[in-house]
């Protein structure tokens, strides 16, 4: 018997996440504007908390460009109520674990704990939204250690590097122009009087999502939020400018010479996301279309340039439907051994043109939705991916709703769609090109080659 693949996902949704499917969001607002988002899931006796702060580095300007992820670190540097590593400590002895991440449109902070823990996590969650100590020794050898990961991860990484000048050549006033980490000449003088003016300006119960996930219950979620976050006085938030993109008149393209082994390409089309969108019925087709060419070992990137004609060493498409502003549609690509980089971008070129020309086999549409759909189920058995999705979705001002469509409407997605889509956005208007070439390293007089590392996505 062949069963079709929409019948086999349906299944696996029925049989292994019964308790997920019944799952829904209750979602509550506190007198002082924090908004506070449960999802129970009792499959395991654990919680996830989040704190998601509206600001990244998207919300940043000239001169102090990564600070959101430097006023991140320095919030573990403690309160007066508990001094730097009380709060981990305290956290590790209730067997749970802590940490944060920031990205250009949010800054969070999250633990993960035993169910009957979730009020010490609060507590402690509470106190530093608005008593953090931000003390002037710590300040200093944490921005070095910033400066450090700085250099480990871009400067030291030549397609790291790559892809900072990429972004920066694709954007000129969108703030997506930087890293989230920063430019190291801003890095490097940043004061703590920023830090402070920073944490001022944005970090209050009324620019901030609570996120609860896991084993519990959505009213006593409620009280503890009330007595722990509900005291906390909402403030005067800083306003964000607009800087929308300024329009692109055409093709843009950059030569990188670095120190480096290999070549990478990098093609960028300008992209609306859900918050951007005019038609959001665009970005879930661009979604299919993302998983078409990079989905897999059956995604033409794959299948047709790095097996059958053996262009390239590696691949991969990125686009992040949920950012807050225009982002990108982006592929790169590592050639082969003794493949040029112009075939290669050739190649891709190709790839994106017979997307504008011909729709997409039904065998091929039906695939990509799966894929998807089964991917996403299988994200959703992690409690903090659901946590993660709902904060995401809220934060960038999406709102979290737009998670409980997402199923259906890349369900709904046709070959027609997918055509419109790549004709409407994947036109060299919108692109820009970036190509590394590698140069002598210091001490290696070793000839350009080709190898597989990791690339990085958006």
């Amino acid at each position: 018997m062949k069963f079709h693949p929409e019948i086999i996902l349906g299944l696996l949704v029925l049989l292994v996440f019964p308790a997920m499917a019944q799952a829904r969001v209750y979602e509550y607002l506190l007198d002082n504007g924090m908004k506070v988002l449960v999802k129970p899931d009792r499959r395991s006796p654990v919680v996830v908390q989040q704190i998601w702060y509206k600001v990244g580095s998207s919300y940043e300007h000239g001169g102090i460009t990564g600070i959101s992820h430097m006023l991140e670190h320095m919030l573990f540097k403690g309160t007066e109520k508990y001094p730097a590593g009380e709060f981990s400590r305290i956290i590790a002895a209730n067997g749970g674990r802590e940490n944060a991440f920031t990205g250009p449109d949010y800054t969070a902070y999250f633990q993960r704990l035993e169910k009957s823990r979730l009020g010490i996590a609060m507590k402690l969650e509470s106190d530093r939204m608005r008593n953090a100590a931000l003390p002037a020794d710590e300040f200093l050898k944490e921005r070095d250690v910033v400066a450090e990961e700085r250099r480990l991860r871009t400067d030291d990484n030549p397609q790291a590097r790559a892809y900072e000048q990429f972004r920066a050549a694709a954007f000129v006033n969108s703030p997506y122009h930087h890293s989230v980490i920063g430019w190291m000449t801003d890095i490097e003088n940043y004061s703590l009087g920023d830090v402070r003016r920073w944490y001022e300006s944005w970090y209050a119960p009324n620019n901030a999502t609570l996120v609860v996930a896991g084993d519990v219950e959505p009213e006593e979620v409620l009280m503890l939020a009330k007595k722990y976050y509900e005291p906390i006085d909402a403030r005067q938030v800083a306003q964000s400018k607009p800087r929308t993109e300024v329009p692109q008149y055409g093709e843009r393209r950059i030569s990188i010479k670095l120190p480096a082994t290999i070549e990478y390409i990098l093609m960028g089309y300008k992209a609306p996301t859900l918050k951007t969108a005019d038609n959001p019925d665009d970005v879930y087709a661009l979604e299919v279309l993302a998983w078409i060419l990079d989905g897999g070992g059956s995604s033409r990137l794959t299948s047709e340039l790095l097996r059958d004609r053996q262009l390239i060493s590696r691949g991969s498409l990125s686009y992040n439907p949920h950012g807050r502003l225009q982002t990108l549609f982006t592929l790169s690509a590592i050639p082969a051994s003794g493949v040029d980089v112009a075939e290669v971008e050739a190649a891709l070129r190709e790839q994106i043109e017979r997307l504008k020309k011909q729709p997409v086999s039904e065998e091929e549409l039906s695939r990509a939705k799966t894929q998807i759909l089964a991917d996403r189920t299988y994200q959703k058995d992690s409690v903090f991916y659901q946590a993660m999705q709902l904060g995401t979705l809220e934060t960038v001002g999406i709102g979290w709703p737009a998670d409980e469509v997402f199923d259906q409407k890349i369900k709904d997605v046709t070959a027609e769609q997918i055509l419109y889509a790549a004709k409407t956005y994947l036109n060299d208007e919108r692109l820009t090109v970036a190509i590394l070439d590698p140069q002598p390293i210091p001490g290696s007089a070793g000839p350009k080659v080709s190898a597989a590392p990791h690339i990085q996505g958006e």
